[in-house]
C-alpha cells in the first residue's frame, strides 16, 4: 500500500494543506511575494456578491442534476431494462450513452451554436412551430444563461448515469421480479418496491458523484459564457479561475477552493454514512 499512499500524499493531501496555507495569505504568484492576512480572504468571501451568485448557480446545478442524472436516469434505466427485446435494450443503451462520449468542450461548442439567436437550431425550431415570442438570446441574457448551460450539461451526462443504473438493475435477481408479477404487482409498484430499494447503493454513489461534480463545474461555463453576462452564470470554479489567473489574487482563489473542498467533502461523508447504514443484501 505504501506506493499508493505516497502518490496520494504528494499529489492530493499535500496540495490540500498548501491550499489552506495560501488561503490565509495575500499571494502574488507572478512576482513571488506573499504576506499573511489571516481570515481576510474569507471575510472578503462573505461580502462578495459574485461569490454568492456563483454558489447559488452551483446549488441550482446540483438540484437539477439530482432530478435528471439520478432519479430521471434511474427511471429511464428501469424502462429500458424492462423491454423484452434484448436488441432494443442494447440499441437504446448505446444511443443514450453517445452524448457522454463527447468531450465537455465539444459539447459546449455544439450547444453554443444551438443557442445562437439568429442561426441556432433552438430558435429556428421555436419559429417553425409558431412560438416566435419564446425566441431569445439564451446565452446572452442574465435570466437564461446559467439555465442554458445546465441544460447542456444534463444532456451530456444523462446517458452515463442511465448506463450505470442499467448495470445495477441487471444485478437484481430476476426471481424477485417474477415473484412480484405472480403476486399481481404492476410495473409501477415493481419499480418502487423492487428496483428502487435494490439499487440504493448505486443511487447513493450517483448522488455523491453528481453533487460533487455540480460544485466543480468549469468547462461548460468557460466554453459557453465565460461567466457572463454580468457574472450571471459564474460558478465557484470559474470565479476561482478569474480571481486567480485573471486578477492575480491567488490567496482569495485558494479561499474559494477551500469552500469547494468543504462542500464536496461534506456531501460525500454524509452520503457515505447514509449508504453504509442501508446496504443491499439478498
Amino acid at each position: 500500500m505504501a506506493p499508493a499512499l505516497l502518490v496520494l500524499g504528494v499529489f492530493v493531501y499535500l496540495p490540500l494543506l498548501q491550499n489552506l496555507q495560501y488561503s490565509v495569505m495575500k499571494w502574488d504568484i507572478y512576482a513571488g511575494g506573499s504576506s499573511f492576512v489571516g481570515m481576510a480572504n474569507y471575510e472578503k468571501l462573505a461580502g462578495d456578491p459574485v461569490f454568492w451568485r456563483a454558489l447559488l448557480n452551483n446549488s441550482a446545478y446540483a438540484g437539477v442534476s439530482l432530478v435528471c442524472q439520478v432519479f430521471g436516469a434511474l427511471l429511464l434505466a428501469a424502462l429500458v431494462e424492462g423491454l423484452r427485446s434484448e436488441r432494443w435494450r442494447r440499441a437504446l443503451r448505446a444511443i443514450y450513452f453517445v452524448p457522454s462520449a463527447i468531450s465537455l468542450t465539444v459539447a459546449g461548442l455544439l450547444f453554443y451554436f444551438i443557442y445562437e439567436p439568429e442561426l441556432g437550431i433552438l430558435n429556428a425550431a421555436l419559429r417553425g412551430v409558431g412560438l416566435d415570442s419564446l425566441t431569445q438570446a439564451w446565452l446572452g441574457q442574465e435570466g437564461t444563461a446559467i439555465w442554458a448551460v445546465i441544460a447542456m450539461s444534463q444532456w451530456q451526462g444523462f446517458g452515463y448515469s442511465t448506463l450505470l443504473f442499467a448495470i445495477a438493475i441487471q444485478r437484481i435477481p430476476q426471481d424477485l421480479y417474477d415473484a412480484a408479477s405472480l403476486d399481481g404487482v404492476g410495473p409501477v409498484r415493481r419499480f418502487l418496491q423492487v428496483t428502487v430499494p435494490l439499487t440504493r447503493e448505486m443511487t447513493g454513489l450517483m448522488i455523491i458523484v453528481t453533487l460533487s461534480g455540480a460544485f466543480q463545474v468549469f468547462n461548460e461555463v468557460m466554453v459557453m459564457t465565460s461567466g457572463g453576462p454580468n457574472n450571471s452564470s459564474q460558478v465557484l470554479v470559474s470565479w476561482l479561475y478569474r480571481m486567480g489567473f485573471g486578477r492575480n489574487d491567488f490567496g482569495y482563489a485558494a479561499a474559494i477552493a477551500t469552500v469547494i473542498f468543504v462542500l464536496t467533502l461534506g456531501v460525500a461523508l454524509l452520503q457515505l454514512a447514509i449508504t453504509r447504514k442501508r446496504r443491499v443484501e439478498w
